[in-house]
């Protein structure tokens, strides 16, 4: 028997230290000591002279530690159920959230809007055409009925996006997720509202079905306009229930809900609809439509008419809305929400943008302090008509005020404004940049040609110091708009928004950066990615105090008009053809921003930086900072390029013609420049009929 073992149990020539057992088929398998018991007690060491080596002992876990560490699973459950219960009203956890109503006061607290939410009866998910339903899953959460609150998935490629990005640009948040935070959560990104959204949404996954909580989410989002709720957003846009929806409705709506106010039909349309297209391709990548049946999707319109409770505010009340909910928190019912709005400066924006004699083109105006506290916003020239915030919402070409960052990376680069330039014809890449007026100065200093706003040397500039350069100074004052990677960034060809661009300024005033613009008195930063990548950061002195000397110097030359009896600093900015005129910049604590175009961004020939936008700006600090005005102009020592006489007609001398043709007088040019304002001689009094004559006036008549 003994000689049978060892030969069965022989060493397996591909795995040492093995032993393989064999036996005949049918015979039983005999005995094994040690094996048997190989889960009781170790098995006894093998024969020295056996050449076998010694077997592998697996490794004993005691159920007392396992008992141990449930113990301890179970310990943690419930004092994270406990902390939940006192941090989140799970009390409340199955009822609907109920949308504030805000009401919006001044910094003195004197009511400026109110707010009250549009809401509808809830809907039922499962009684919705698949459609419906579909448009939300493709675009906010694909997996919605195969993952449990949250989708590993989409995290992962939402930090992978962020990661490739450098900010925080995508979120993996789930549609349960998202009704967690809606219902129970305040909008902060820290790790603690995380891990509590995290478990909200188990939470709610264990006590509700897919379909309630499809309900719950549809039946409370945010669809802009002040429109909470899938049934109210339905009737609001489109005059019809959600049941009766097309698919290029439910898309729409659908789009609406990652940017609500910013994509608000209404006020956006294109924007809305570009962003239907999006969920509609995403419901082919999902499957849930055809490429045939994607085709027949059609832009959808909107209902012309705005509800009654919606214009109960102005620009600024509209812009500051959603980050005022966002500060109500869990106020169910209603909230005041103090604002950084001064009633009497925004009365002094509304008039001199109403007394600008604009004709048919559009204004807009930003004042903030140097610290980013905004106090006046005029988004248009009648809000009554247009609603659309040409402060926030628009994107134009910023011309010549884009060389604030051309200049400041001059600077960093080690220039100063007494550093020559060559201010003369220049060819880059088959580009050849002209000053506006075609006059060329050859070698001047810097701070001249920022003065007289030279092409040609911000063209040299950017190509000498690096676009790249020139980015990252904008970038590191607040521009977060795309810009382009070319020479032509000099000149001012990538498009802002004025909320932006008048934030950058401010920067420079304050002497940190960026500046971020805020109409909230409270304004903390919770973001964690914030607090990893830095906080603001410190203009060196000697930048800053050039940044002014060149801001002060083109206060002398093409920013002239905006001249105050203090010190002013500023910059023009006129882009090609008089489609966007602006004038930003700072005096005292306040910095302000002014653009004047069309909204069909058509030409305005003879508009340009230096002059109506000077004026208002002007205009508007001389009653802000109680200023007198300035008697006599400063002395100029280049005329601005960007005017000419076409403009300086346009600008300065038609609106003059006008006031005086009101008056009963006319204003000449002559062809030497020189200006005639005359009473035109009164036409003679029509002959009076014969019997209104005395007898002495008749003249006899001849036979």
């Amino acid at each position: 028997m003994a000689d049978r073992r060892n030969d069965d149990m022989r060493p397996d020539p591909f795995d040492s230290g093995r032993i393989r057992y064999h036996h005949s088929p049918g015979e039983p398998r005999p005995a094994m000591p040690g094996f048997d018991a190989w889960q009781d007690e170790a098995p006894p060491p093998p024969d020295p002279d056996s050449g076998l080596a010694p077997a592998r002992r697996l490794p004993r876990i005691s159920m007392r530690w396992i008992m141990r560490g449930l113990g301890a699973v179970l310990v943690l459950l419930v004092l994270a159920i406990a902390w939940l219960a006192i941090t989140a009203p799970l009390s409340q956890s199955l009822k609907p959230p109920t949308p504030p109503s805000i009401t919006l006061t001044a910094a003195d607290g004197t009511p400026i809007a109110r707010r009250g939410a549009i809401i509808a009866e809830p809907v039922d998910a499962a009684k919705m055409p698949a459609h419906v339903r579909e448009a939300f899953l493709a675009i906010e959460d694909r997996r919605f009925y195969s993952h449990w609150g949250i989708d590993p998935r989409g995290i992962a490629r939402a930090a992978w996006a962020n990661l490739g990005s450098g900010g925080v640009r995508q979120g993996g948040s789930t549609i349960t997720q998202q009704l967690a935070k809606n219902a129970f959560l305040d909008s902060d990104r820290t790790a603690a509202r995380k891990i509590r959204e995290v478990m909200i949404a188990f939470w709610l996954e264990a006590w509700l079905s897919k379909d309630e909580i499809l309900s719950r989410y549809l039946s409370n989002v945010y669809f802009g306009d002040n429109v909470y709720g899938l049934r109210a957003a339905s009737k609001h846009y489109f005059g019809r229930s959600p049941e009766k929806m097309n698919i290029g409705q439910a898309a729409m709506l659908a789009g609406l809900v990652k940017a609500p106010s910013r994509l608000a039909p209404t006020s956006n349309l294109k924007g809305a609809r570009e962003r239907q297209a999006v969920v509609v391709g995403a419901m082919v990548d999902a499957g849930f439509l055809t490429k045939a049946q994607a085709e027949d999707v059609q832009p959808q319109r909107v209902l012309a008419s705005r509800p009654q409770q919606l214009p109960t505010g102005t620009y600024f009340a509209d812009w500051i809305l959603p980050e005022a909910r966002d500060q109500a928190g869990e106020v169910k019912t209603e909230a005041t929400v103090r604002t950084t709005l001064d009633r009497g400066l925004q009365r002094s924006a509304e008039r001199v943008i109403r007394q600008a004699g604009l004709r048919q083109a559009q204004a807009a105006l930003v004042a903030m302090t140097r610290d980013g506290k905004v106090v006046a916003m005029v988004g248009g020239r009648d809000y009554k008509k247009s609603a659309f915030n040409r402060a926030t919402q628009a994107r134009r070409q910023p011309g010549s005020t884009f060389k604030l960052f051309v200049y400041l990376a001059a600077l960093r680069a080690g220039m100063s404004p007494d550093t020559m330039v060559d201010d003369s014809p220049v060819e880059i890449a088959g580009w050849k940049p002209k000053n506006d007026d075609n006059r060329y100065l050859g070698e001047i200093t810097l701070r001249r040609a920022f003065q007289r706003s030279s092409n040609v040397v911000a063209a040299r500039l950017t190509q000498e110091v690096g676009v790249r350069n020139v980015i990252r100074a904008a970038r590191d004052l607040g521009i977060s708009t795309p810009i382009a990677n070319e020479a032509t960034i000099g000149l001012g060809t990538s498009e802002v928004s004025l909320l932006e661009l008048t934030a950058a300024f401010a920067g420079v005033a304050e002497g940190r950066y960026p500046v971020q613009p805020h109409g909230l008195p409270d304004v903390r930063d919770k973001s964690w990615y914030s607090s990893l990548t830095g906080g603001q950061k410190t203009l060196p002195d000697r930048i800053h105090d050039d940044m002014l000397t060149l801001l002060a110097a083109s206060v002398r030359g093409t920013g002239r008009a905006a001249a105050l009896s203090v010190d002013a600093y500023g910059k023009t900015g006129t882009s090609q053809s008089g489609r966007d005129a602006w004038f930003i910049g700072f005096a005292g604590d306040l910095v302000v921003g002014v653009w004047v175009g069309n909204d069909d961004n058509t030409p305005n020939p003879g508009l340009h930086g230096g002059g109506i936008p000077a004026q208002i700006w002007r205009n508007f600090m001389t009653d802000a900072l109680d200023l007198a005005p300035v008697v006599k102009a400063p002395v100029v020592e280049d005329v601005d390029p960007e005017a000419g006489l076409i403009g300086m007609v346009e600008n300065e001398i038609a609106p003059a013609a006008e006031r005086l043709d009101a008056l009963g007088m006319d204003l000449e040019i002559g062809p030497d420049g020189s200006v005639t304002v005359s009473r035109p001689e009164a036409p003679p009094p029509p002959p009076r009929r014969r019997e209104e004559l005395e007898p002495e006036e008749i003249e006899p008549q001849g036979f």
